[in-house]
């Protein structure tokens, strides 16, 4: 079954007091690309949240979005840098001094001047933390059956491009016969007409039509080009969702109609082949998407 790399997931939840909101979003993309927004409460779990992602999630580029209110966190003393502080006060008494300014509010510019007040780190309680990993996990479910109801869009898709790749491969084996028929009559007919005016070797002529015959022939490429439609088909159905063989499995399946259209030299032949390069073209944008 496949899944597809789109995929949304979101929880809202209160306890105790407290109130939580999980988003996660995910996008196509090659390899797994993880960005997180979380409250510095949480920044601690940050390895621990990457790895739940990427356990659950696989692939594509994923955001975790987490915004937390908390009630009664226990929070550290807040220290207050005297030396600091002192600095500061003294240097803007000075400048005061020499400007003849007011130094009312000076205690408090100092107070409030860069790491005068170092603040304590927050102390995030184990099953609150507990109750946050369990509304991300709940957010991923969310995500991946979002991802498998996509999947499923995306199959129905599949399906009717791989169908008419089916059907344009029976018109290409259909037209063939009836091309390698029309190329040696038109070819001992060529024949015919030279007769009465130079001296043909029949049995070298029969020997450069087959040549020719070989040269435009696509039977190799009609039987991989079954092949590979299978493979891509029976790939589709299995329990792992697989988007990079799809790929790879779809850019094989374009050299054999490629080669096809090349040796075909038969215009309705060329038009089949034009409408099955569309539809392939048509999953190679879908693969992109596929998990």
């Amino acid at each position: 079954m496949i899944k597809s790399m789109t995929g949304f997931g979101s929880v809202r939840s209160e306890k105790d007091g407290h109130s939580l909101g999980v988003d996660i979003k995910c996008l196509n993309s090659k390899f797994m690309d993880i960005n997180l927004r979380i409250p510095k409460e949480v920044q601690d779990k940050e390895a621990e949240l990457r790895k739940l992602l990427s356990d659950a999630l696989s692939r594509g580029k994923v955001q975790l979005s987490i915004e937390l209110q908390v009630q009664n966190l226990d929070r550290a003393a807040d220290i207050i840098d005297r030396d600091l502080f002192d600095k500061y006060f003294n240097t803007l008494s000075s400048i005061a001094d020499k400007h003849n300014a007011d130094k009312s509010e000076l205690f408090r510019l100092a107070m409030q001047m860069p790491d005068v007040i170092k603040s304590g780190d927050q102390v995030l309680d184990e099953n609150l933390w507990v109750w946050i990993k369990s509304n991300v996990v709940s957010a991923i479910e969310k995500a991946n059956q979002f991802r498998m109801d996509e999947g499923k869009s995306l199959q129905a898709q599949f399906d009717e491009s791989l169908k008419n790749l089916y059907k344009g491969l029976e018109g290409v084996e259909r037209l063939d016969t009836q091309r390698r028929k029309r190329l040696s009559e038109k070819l001992k007919d060529a024949l015919e007409e030279l007769k009465d005016k130079v001296r043909v070797d029949e049995n070298r002529f029969e020997q450069e039509l087959i040549y020719y015959l070989e040269k435009l022939d696509i039977s190799e490429e009609k039987v991989r080009l079954k092949t590979h439609l299978d493979y891509f088909q029976s790939t589709l159905t299995h329990k792992d969702s697989n988007g990079k063989r799809l790929q790879f499995i779809s850019q094989e399946i374009g050299r054999e109609i490629n080669t096809i259209g090349s040796k075909a030299n038969d215009a309705e032949l060329q038009k089949i082949v034009v409408g099955m390069k569309d539809e392939l073209e048509k999953i190679k944008e879908q693969s992109l998407n596929v998990l």
